[in-house]
């Protein structure tokens, strides 16, 4: 018995869909933008990639196509998003592998603030982060086994202490903790839901800023002395 295979459906992922959106020079431009966590409208990530707003349009309607991101309209306008947190991930890899196939050249004060600390889609990344990640991890708050980090019970009690509602933590769609290779620093910080926490409570504490425009956030003195009592001391 002879069978016909030629009428067969691939049902495989196939990644070079995807690779070919994210591939294309302007939605690449696009996407790294949203990372900064803020949702854009299709004129702001056209000026994101230098590019007319019509040409802007078609590569959003492929990147929604391809469930890359998200539209959320509010009145008559329309504002895009990364579509979640794995896309966010898988974006945060890629820059890291194309930073460590090139020469990074340190080109003023902007790339400067952004390596040291800014906002990995909806968690901090950076110098600062990665040092925090080490904090935690040299203070037995967080174990990591594999490059996977768990919260230990003495990490528990410190962020219950600190403020944070781990019901709700636990609750979120994603994990408590979760390993983020920082592009620029090619080492792990904190992501999932706790990283998220960690960000959104200095921002609460007016701590730090996110700057106009930007991805990096900006520490002020007083917001820095704190976060430094908190996580290394």
């Amino acid at each position: 018995m002879r069978i016909e295979l030629s009428g067969k459906t691939d049902m495989q992922p196939n990644i070079a869909i995807v690779a070919n959106l994210i591939g294309d020079n302007a939605r690449a431009k696009m996407l790294t933008a949203l990372l900064g966590g803020k949702a854009l409208t299709a004129t702001e990530l056209a000026l994101e990639a230098d590019i007319m707003p019509p040409t802007a349009s078609s590569h959003l309607a492929k990147l929604l196509s391809g469930d890359l991101v998200c539209v959320r309209k509010q009145g008559r306008h329309k504002y895009f998003q990364l579509k979640d947190h794995a896309v966010a991930a898988l974006l945060e890899q890629l820059l890291s592998i194309s930073a460590a196939s090139t020469n990074v050249v340190t080109t003023g004060p902007a790339d400067s603030a952004l390596r040291q600390a800014r906002v990995c889609y909806d968690h901090l990344a950076g110098e600062t982060a990665v040092m925090l990640y080490d904090s935690l991890l040299a203070q037995q708050l967080i174990t990591e086994q594999l490059h996977t980090p768990a919260i230990t019970d003495k990490g528990v009690a410190f962020f219950q202490q600190a403020g944070a509602d781990f019901s709700r933590l636990n609750a979120a769609n994603r994990p408590l903790c979760k390993a983020c290779l920082d592009w620029s620093e090619r080492r792990s910080h904190l992501a999932g839901a706790l990283g998220h926490w960690v960000l959104a409570d200095m921002l609460n504490n007016n701590w730090a800023s996110q700057e106009p425009d930007s991805r990096a956030i900006r520490f002020n003195a007083k917001g820095l002395a704190a976060f430094r009592r908190r996580y290394f001391t």
